[in-house]
């Protein structure tokens, strides 16, 4: 894959989404300056000179809505962010038209065989009743005539276009919103035009680069590479710490992490297993003295089941790592003898969670692991009804907007313990003193500031209980409550999700976590760090390894890349301290810098390393110097070669 390429790709392509977006948006009334207000007449809506059906006026009124409460330049960095997001994966999965991918195997944004054609305007009789048969409503009639017309292809092309991305809101709402979402408002026109906003990602990107997933992470770090240069060496905003923060981690170094954290969970149980031979970056571990074997014996489980295996990252960005967790995982379920077409559903609904504080990041890991899946089973989709996989991946959403007071009186979760009684004052108190409305003020407190502080926020695993049973309540009243149970406990879904991932413990937490020093810290970051992580305030990076420790089972592992400067920093002193006397160093590949060298990250000098969360004296670790390596590849050459 020519990253070098992407990198020069991505950002064009960001440009190019914002300006076609605001030029959309100004079609409607929004600009810079503001909103202008629409006028309805009967069938149409007109605004700012432009003429619209009128079916437009709820969407556009809830785009003027989130004008009110964020900046304009937010709104559309939004709606760029979720088109080029829907663009890639499109792109990603028309290209596996023959696999079935879409369903109706068509390509949308491109032709087999004419340079800048459009193959679904050739099909699009077919596509239509593809769509049309999977559920979406198309009026057929009218985009028969369209078709017919000969002169209407860019507007049969936007409703074709639209209606695949309403079909695949069915499979993957997370990443395609609901029909009638505002983003489609703002879907800009001329878009079968030769130099539209969109077509470098066709034109430059050589379809070859397209066939592993990992392409959309890479094209994502580089479509924030601007911001992050505009935010970098500066006190950074909330809104900015996932652009400031963000650095895609090199396959072999996932591999390393994975290999030496899922993958060695299972050859401490099952040494015999054909795995390792699957894993070319694990590690055996040297000999041991006979204490640490007893020792190790003691931690390790007689057995376990596949479905058991619980792995995090807390800061998944596009979900690189979990897709590889997801390899290793496979291979384990497979040596239990699964049947190959059941395992896929299983690792995506039971072995895999993670957490980011960017939206769009956090959309892209499950695109990615939908897509990896999908890969392993050709039905994925139509085994699920065609409706979406419930996954485990979560973008972390602040509290702040709800009213827990209110939203607990509409649940009425009581009603069966006041049914038939009188509304008296001490019946209230006892609503009032349910330890599930003092669970969600609690929660409600904690993810105040949830996207400044992201997973670092903790959560009791005495609440494990107790946040699992009201989260299955509240799942299940959002389904069958009534009237006014169902709208309003899909309010509190998403501070219940993301809070069973944080009480939760893990065999595995692996992460590549943000760096940015105290200095980049905003105020209430700063003074979060100062009280919550003395040992490690100096970067955001070593308050994660301390978290991720919290995070993990007693007998489970850390594996990290992080910057080595906690390896020599008087200001990390404490940080060595507690690895050295609380956990164990099992593995440590230093690579130094130029570990990154396809995305520009020679400045960056990096050290990767698995952490048992135990304590072993007399362990031996594996310790690997690659700091003389001058390149990302011949620093993981140097590695083979070491452990062979």
């Amino acid at each position: 894959m020519n990253t070098a390429n992407l990198k020069r790709v991505a950002p064009r392509a960001r440009t190019a989404f914002i300006t076609a977006i605001k030029a959309r948006a100004a079609e409607f009334g929004i600009t810079a300056k503001g909103h202008i207000e629409p006028v309805t007449s009967g069938e149409v809506l007109q605004v700012a000179g432009f003429t619209h059906p009128a079916s437009c006026a709820s969407a556009l009124k809830r785009l003027q809505q989130q004008l009110a409460n964020d900046s304009y330049e937010t709104l559309i960095e939004h709606v760029a962010y979720t088109w080029f997001n829907r663009f890639c994966a499109i792109r990603f999965m028309e290209l596996k038209s023959e696999e079935g991918y879409l369903e109706h195997g068509v390509r949308l944004l491109s032709h087999p065989s004419q340079p800048q054609g459009f193959e679904v305007l050739d099909r699009a009789p077919e596509v239509i009743e593809s769509l049309i048969t999977e559920g979406v409503s198309l009026d057929k009639p009218a985009l028969l005539d369209l078709l017919l017309a000969g002169n209407e292809q860019e507007t049969l092309f936007r409703e074709l276009l639209l209606g695949q991305c309403h079909r695949l809101h069915q499979t993957m709402p997370f990443l395609f919103e609901a029909i009638d979402d505002e983003t489609e408002l703002l879907l800009p026109t001329g878009l079968t035009r030769t130099d539209a906003f969109w077509r470098e990602l066709v034109d430059k990107i050589p379809e070859l680069d397209w066939q592993q997933v990992e392409v959309i992470g890479w094209l994502y770090q580089f479509y924030i590479s601007e911001k992050k240069d505009q935010v970098i060496g500066k006190v950074v905003k909330s809104a900015d710490i996932p652009a400031a923060t963000q650095l895609f981690t090199p396959n072999w170094i996932v591999q390393y992490l994975v290999q030496n954290s899922v993958g060695r969970h299972w050859l401490q149980t099952y040494p015999e297993s054909t795995l390792k031979s699957a894993m070319p970056y694990y590690i055996d571990q040297d000999e041991q003295a006979s204490e640490v074997v007893a020792q190790l014996s003691e931690l390790t489980s007689a057995s376990i089941e596949p479905e058991s295996i619980h792995v995090l990252d807390p800061a998944c960005g596009s979900g690189h790592i979990l897709v590889e967790a997801y390899n290793v995982l496979y291979r384990i379920y497979e040596e239990r003898g699964y049947r190959s077409r059941e395992i896929p559903v299983l690792i995506l609904k039971n072995n895999l969670f993670g957490l980011d504080i960017d939206d769009r990041a956090a959309q892209l890991a499950g695109f990615a692991l939908i897509m990896r899946a999908r890969q392993d089973d050709r039905r994925l989709f139509s085994r699920n009804n065609g409706c979406g996989i419930d996954l485990n991946i979560y973008s972390l959403q602040e509290s702040r907007h709800l009213n827990i007071q209110k939203l607990w009186q509409a649940l009425n979760l009581n009603a069966d313990a006041q049914h038939g009684q009188t509304q008296d004052l001490l019946t209230v108190a006892r609503a009032t003193d349910d330890p599930r409305l003092t669970l969600l003020k609690d929660l409600h407190q904690r993810f105040l500031n949830v996207k400044t502080l992201g997973s670092l926020i903790s959560i009791s695993t005495e609440q494990v209980s107790a946040i699992e049973e009201l989260y299955t309540t509240i799942q299940e009243l959002s389904k069958n409550g009534d009237n006014m149970q169902r709208p309003e406990s899909k309010k509190l879904l998403p501070l219940l999700a993301q809070a069973r991932l944080l009480a939760k413990r893990y065999d595995a937490v692996i992460a590549n976590p943000p760096y940015m020093g105290s200095k980049g810290m905003n105020a209430e970051l700063k003074e979060f760090a100062k009280k919550q992580f003395p040992n490690s305030k100096s970067d955001l990076f070593a308050i994660f390894i301390e978290r991720n420790l919290d995070l993990t089972k007693e007998s489970g592992v850390v594996a990290m890349i992080t910057m080595q400067s906690w390896m020599f920093l008087s200001s990390y002193e404490s940080l060595r301290t507690r690895i050295l006397n609380q956990h164990t160093i099992l593995s440590m590949t230093h690579l130094g810098a130029r570990g990154f060298d396809s995305i520009g990250g020679e400045v960056v000098s990096t050290t990767a390393f698995v952490l048992g969360n135990f304590h072993l004296s007399s362990y031996q670790g594996t310790y690997l110097r690659l700091v003389d390596g001058n390149s990302e590849a011949e620093k993981a050459a140097m590695f083979k070669a070491a452990i062979a």
